[in-house]
Order: structure tokens, then sequence, then C-alpha cells
């Protein structure tokens, strides 16, 4: 089994002054962090997924800006993969699949934000693929949503798409 740490989306505009903050993001980050050490060091490859939004009406993620820069606490290093996406699914349009297969890669360890959008699509779709998948849920984060007059806090959105996740999708850890 071959082993990739695949990171989703953890750009500056999801931080403190960002275009869309987060929950909780900087303890999110911190996780994400100490697995990605975990990885460099256990030698699984190491990919960084970041989403630019071309969108000239988009809020966040655009093109050019320091807002759609991968976050300094995870930053990639020299021979570490960035693959660019405009969509929430990281496989989408993308060289990820032909990454993955290229490197005999058949594990990801996966997390990002936001939980309940390219973190979910992105899961879904690597199982439809084949992939084993563990779900670094400390890792992760997202926002409060609202529906039908209901805002529905972050933390319960995160446990929600986390519990959606478990088992069929994904094995979930925590860092």
């Amino acid at each position: 089994m071959k082993n990739a740490m695949i990171l989703i989306d953890i750009q500056n505009d999801y931080f403190l002054g960002g275009k869309c903050e987060l929950y909780q993001v900087d303890q999110a980050a911190m996780v994400a962090a100490t697995a990605l050490e975990y990885s460099r060091k256990s030698g699984d490859e190491v990919i960084f997924i970041q989403h630019i939004n071309k969108d000239v009406h988009a809020l966040f993620f655009c093109e050019g800006t320091f807002g759609c820069e991968i976050h300094d606490s995870v930053k990639p290093i020299r021979g570490e993969k960035i693959i660019i996406k405009h969509r929430p699914n990281s496989f989408y349009e993308t060289e990820l699949e032909d990454y993955l297969k290229s490197k005999g890669i058949n594990e990801l360890r996966i997390c990002g934000m936001m939980s309940h959008m390219c973190v979910d699509t992105t899961v879904r779709v690597a199982k439809d693929l084949g992939y084993t998948i563990n779900l670094i849920e400390n890792a992760c984060t997202t926002r409060d949503l609202s529906f039908d007059g209901v805002v529905y806090p972050a933390k319960t959105v995160h446990n929600v798409f986390m519990a959606a996740l478990v088992g069929k999708f994904a094995e979930l850890s925590q860092f």
C-alpha cells in the first residue's frame, strides 16, 4: 500500500482577516501541520489542493490574491505537488487522479477545509474511484450554515458531515 497526504484548501481567506473566516481554523491548521510533518517523515507523497476561483464575482480565493495562497502553517516544500482546482471536487478537471495513479497510490490521508463542501465532495469521489481514505477529522473545519431560517453552528455542520462519511466513505482519525 502506498500512501499520500492530501491537504485541501488550507488557504489564507479562511483565516482571521480573510474573506471567509472559518470556525476554529487555527486549531484545525495546527493539527493539519502535525499530520503533514508525520507524512513527510513517513515518506508519504504530499499533495496540496489549492482552490483558485476564476469567477469575476467570486467572494474569496480570487486569482492572484493573498487570500488564495496556501497558508503558512502548511506551506509546501520543494518537490511537493500542488494541484489547482476550480470546483469543490479536487478530482474534477484536475490532474489529481492521474498523478495518484502514476505514483501507485491507493491510500489517502485527507484533511482540509471546508468539511461540508470540498472535503466532503473529494472524499466521496475518492471512495468511488477506489481509494482507501483516512480522514483526519480534527484537521478539518467549516463555517455556520443556514437553511429554512435556522442557523446551524459550524461545529454541528462539521460533526454531521463527519458522521455521514464515517464507515461508508472513510475511516476517521485524529492527530
